[in-house]
């Protein structure tokens, strides 16, 4: 079994939060009496408990980490995720608890954290590497390839303050990448980069996985289920699920559909809200419904309920599949009955991998958006999408599906279901990334070019009058 390289235990971190600035300077002076006047001391500070309160950034917060493993932290702004990474990075102390790291850790944190910023970027590569105990000669011998992957040119002996926000994630993370570290940590820093970067720092992290252990936070669930092998889930300091990245993600999913789509729900005067429906609860249909597996995990509003979902040839909706090649004309049929009387509902679909990643999708929003209709209570909606299905690597895939109402930025999920029916591709072609797509034709032609086809092409000018 793999050694833990990180073991957090019961870690909290508490900042003081006075009630004024009155409160604030009142406090530092009376410090200054603890030695001296001892008893007057803690008489004062009985009455100063009471001018401010604790925030707790984290509390009680308890994992352990592996050698090799990729760890992704989801949460909401303020839920204590970039706090942890940096006791974890060791750029802050817990008020209570103990952090244990085993290894060598380079932290990419707040974006130009570890910079001098009236150093030079190539100062500045020297002062990280000797921060993270590499020697001048080691920090030489890295310094082209350091260079070469930051991709800044003359900047690079230029001071830090002259530098954009993107130039500074290049340097940063081209030191990261290059001082040998045995565990990365990543919060957030990637989003100010440019689409050519951030891909190459996404290839370097998959490079680096292989060998290293990786913490790093993000907002895209995407990237947490792509890359990560677990996940751990905060809110208000505390951790509220650790597990795979496919099961946190469609727990903090299913959480904060439900938590938006209580806030937009009209309450009455007087009337407490509804508590909010719990996260992944299977729900059950009422007798007499169509029958339907509703032992996976899904969430809802539930005013409609889907009970149907079936994959058939297309033409053909008697022939259900369970298994494709690819470049096959499909129809997916959704059937949602109605607990309420429902306006303008929207049936939809996603299909995924087996690691959560959502692959392709559909809704009848764009079809239906331009009439206004209703379904009474008790009536049963159906909707079917014609395709045909990619070529997809061989395995296993699951189709999520989900009967909603609003509109497509802003709508309440009424029942999802994360893995409504299962699919196996037995394509026995192997095809780059996630999916092909089916070629009717393909033509191989071989010519000779001529003496014209090898001639330079002339330079056309093209002249612009300005007036």
């Amino acid at each position: 079994m793999s050694e833990v390289v990180i073991r957090v235990h019961n870690v909290s971190k508490a900042y003081r939060i006075w009630h004024s600035s009155r409160a604030r300077l009142e406090s530092l002076f009376l410090h200054g009496l603890k030695h001296l006047l001892p008893s007057l001391w803690e008489r004062c500070t009985a009455a100063q408990a009471r001018r401010f309160r604790d925030f707790y950034a984290l509390r009680d917060v308890d994992f352990e980490v592996r050698s090799g493993e990729t760890i992704g932290i989801i949460g909401r702004n303020g839920s204590g995720k970039s706090t942890l990474l940096q006791v974890i990075a060791g750029t802050l102390s817990p008020n209570r608890g103990t952090v244990e790291v085993n290894g060598r850790v380079a932290a990419l944190l707040e974006l130009g954290s570890g910079f001098n910023h009236e150093f030079t970027g190539r100062e500045n590569v020297y002062l990280n590497g000797a921060i993270l105990g590499l020697s001048e000669a080691e920090m030489s011998a890295r310094f082209e390839a350091i260079a070469l992957f930051a991709d800044i040119g003359d900047f690079i002996d230029q001071p830090v303050k002259t530098y954009s926000s993107g130039m500074v994630l290049r340097l940063a993370f081209a030191v990261v990448a290059h001082v040998d570290a045995d565990i990365l940590i990543v919060d957030e820093a990637l989003a100010v980069g440019d689409a050519f970067f951030v891909q190459k720092c996404m290839r370097w992290i998959s490079e680096f996985k292989k060998r290293g252990t990786v913490l790093f936070v993000t907002h895209n669930a995407a990237d947490v289920v792509a890359l990560c092998d677990r996940a751990i889930w905060m809110r208000d300091g505390k951790m509220v699920f650790c597990g795979t990245a496919k099961r946190v993600t469609e727990e903090y999913r299913a959480y904060f559909h439900v938590q938006d789509a209580a806030r937009h729900m009209p309450v009455e005067a007087g009337v407490a809200p509804a508590a909010p429906a719990p996260v992944a609860e299977p729900v059950k249909p009422d007798e007499g419904s169509f029958s339907f597996n509703f032992e996976q995990p899904a969430f809802g509003q539930g005013n409609a309920r889907i009970v149907l979902v079936e994959l058939c040839e297309a033409g053909d909706l008697r022939r259900p599949l369970n298994a494709i090649v690819g470049g096959e004309r499909v129809t997916l049929r959704i059937s949602a009955i109605a607990r309420e009387d429902v306006a303008n509902p929207i049936l939809g679909f996603n299909l995924k991998d087996r690691l959560g990643q959502y692959l392709f999708g559909e809704n009848t929003f764009i079809t239906n958006r331009s009439r206004e209709f209703t379904v009474a209570r008790g009536q049963i909606i159906t909707a079917e999408f014609t395709f045909y299905m990619p070529l997809l690597p061989r395995g296993s895939y699951m189709f999520a599906v989900a009967v909603a109402t609003g509109s497509q930025d802003a709508h309440v999920q009424q029942h999802w279901i994360y893995d409504a029916l299962a699919l196996d591709s037995i394509n026995r072609d192997a095809h780059r990334g996630l999916v092909g797509i089916p070629i009717e034709n393909i033509v191989t032609k071989i010519w000779v070019p001529t003496a014209a086809h090898l001639a330079p092409m002339p330079v056309r000018h093209k002249s612009v009058v300005v007036d």
